[in-house]
């Protein structure tokens, strides 16, 4: 039993695994494997073994949280692991094509990234305070849409609140790629969601 831990924060848990406590880790687990479920459907909606990829995940935690060195960045550390094993299995599984076709215009024709890439950041989601659940759910299933490299980053960068810099390391790919890929994801989106969104405005004004 767990019991006593569910009163710990993470950061305690996480020195409680250290001390190899399988308890701690059983409330570490209970606690976050709906949000390791829900990455890896992000990241990867149509594979069918995403509970044998959580449980990958969770193995690997076990076998390495004692290299963590600072325990309260534990959610971090947790996402990159998720996204590790993603591009682990992304190696291995048959590439579906085109997988980049919004990176075309993007690359010089020496196959160099242009100065194009680096887009600012000014077109961003509509303001999430004002979305009610019905509008998150149409952003979602309109995030599932996009192609494998902007999913993942605009996942990453928009659901886990990671930074560039994160998420150029966690991906392996330069920063102006990732600025690009997610500002190319957020036209799409917008251009996705549009008809939705004129549709909903219509109404409103017709009930006001």
């Amino acid at each position: 039993m767990a019991t006593g831990y569910s009163q710990k924060s993470d950061r305690d848990l996480v020195l409680a695994c250290q001390k190899r406590e399988p308890a701690a880790f059983e409330e570490l687990v209970k606690r976050h494997q709906r949000t390791v479920y829900a990455l890896l459907y992000q990241l990867a909606p149509d594979w069918t073994d995403t509970a044998d990829l959580a449980q990958e995940v969770f193995i690997r935690v076990w076998r390495n949280i004692n290299n963590l060195r600072n325990p309260s960045s534990f959610r971090s550390w947790l996402t990159q692991i998720v996204t590790n094993i993603f591009y682990d299995e992304l190696r291995k599984r048959p590439r579906k094509l085109p997988t980049v076709s919004m990176d075309e215009g993007m690359d010089d024709d020496e196959g160099g990234e242009g100065a194009t890439r680096d887009i600012a950041d000014s077109s961003a989601l509509p303001d999430e305070n004002v979305l009610n659940k019905e509008v998150n759910e149409v952003i979602r299933a309109a995030m599932m849409k996009l192609p494998e490299q902007f999913r993942t980053s605009i996942v990453l960068r928009e659901v886990e609140g990671l930074s560039y810099e994160e998420i150029a390391v966690l991906t392996k790919t330069e920063m102006g790629t990732v600025k690009s890929r997610i500002a190319r994801a957020r036209l799409k989106l917008q251009e996705m969601l549009k008809p939705y969104l004129e549709s909903s405005s219509s109404q409103a004004e017709i009930s006001g």
